[in-house]
């Protein structure tokens, strides 16, 4: 894209999204979210229909349960919150999410999943130049992901949605995630880089004042993604490795 990209390997570390950005994990998401919602918006009757740009507007990059809420508010739906080990059966904020969560795993265990060539290829040369990495999901299953798809090994800490209920982290597109990862991780944010593929997540390394956010284009679209905060957007990570003189010739 015509965007100036930045040499990550000058970078004192990188935080990565999981879901989008290095694993195909957000389509399964994708389809979980669907399901779930397709059957709550028939038996209530609740209008417009569910469309994959609710799931980019109201849905990609936060925590479950906030994802929930601020869809069924986009559709003027208040429901109880519930709990968080609310039964899946159950019509609250929680339920639902448990609801979709079931979905998600059960897909996962199913049919297991493999992290983008270009992530890993892009994964591999960070680790070869000694950058230290990181993640910060809004998931609470990106260490399952992580570790299905082979590359936990790559990272020294992760921030996800475990993390976020336990320390009481604000759901991006809040500073907060990414705030702490850096802290986690213990790199300066003027100096280190954040790669996400969610507007809330853009705008959340965005807030917490990382001088470079890599926008990655999986659906979004480029101009949103620049207009929540986006440095450099690419549509695959893989354009963030040097160019081989081949490539400029």
């Amino acid at each position: 894209m015509s965007d100036t990209l930045p040499d990550l390997r000058t970078m004192s570390g990188v935080l990565f999204d999981l879901d989008g950005v290095l694993t195909p994990t957000a389509e399964v998401h994708m389809r979980a979210w669907q399901a779930v919602f397709d059957d709550v918006f028939a038996r209530w009757g609740i209008e417009p229909p569910y469309t994959d740009d609710d799931y980019f507007a109201y849905v990609d990059g936060k925590k479950r349960y906030d994802g929930v809420a601020s869809l069924l508010r986009s559709r003027n739906v208040e429901i109880p919150w519930g709990a968080v080990d609310d039964d899946p059966a159950v019509e609250t904020i929680c339920g639902i999410g448990n609801r979709k969560n079931a979905a998600f795993s059960a897909s996962l265990r199913a049919e297991g999943i493999a992290p983008y060539p270009g992530s890993l290829a892009l994964l591999e040369h960070l680790r070869d130049a000694g950058i230290r990495m990181g993640v910060v999901s809004s998931s609470k299953n990106a260490e399952e992901v992580l570790g299905s798809a082979g590359i936990r090994g790559f990272f020294e800490i992760v921030v996800d949605g475990v993390v976020a209920e336990r320390d009481a982290l604000a759901s991006k597109p809040a500073a907060d995630m990414f705030t702490a990862g850096a802290a986690a991780l213990g790199i300066d944010v003027a100096t280190g880089a954040a790669v996400e593929d969610a507007v809330a997540g853009v705008a959340s390394a965005s807030a917490a004042r990382f001088a470079t956010v890599v926008g990655v284009d999986r659906g979004a679209g480029p101009d949103v993604l620049r207009e929540s905060g986006a440095t450099c957007i690419v549509d695959d990570l893989s354009r963030l490795l040097p160019t081989t003189p081949s490539e400029t010739a």
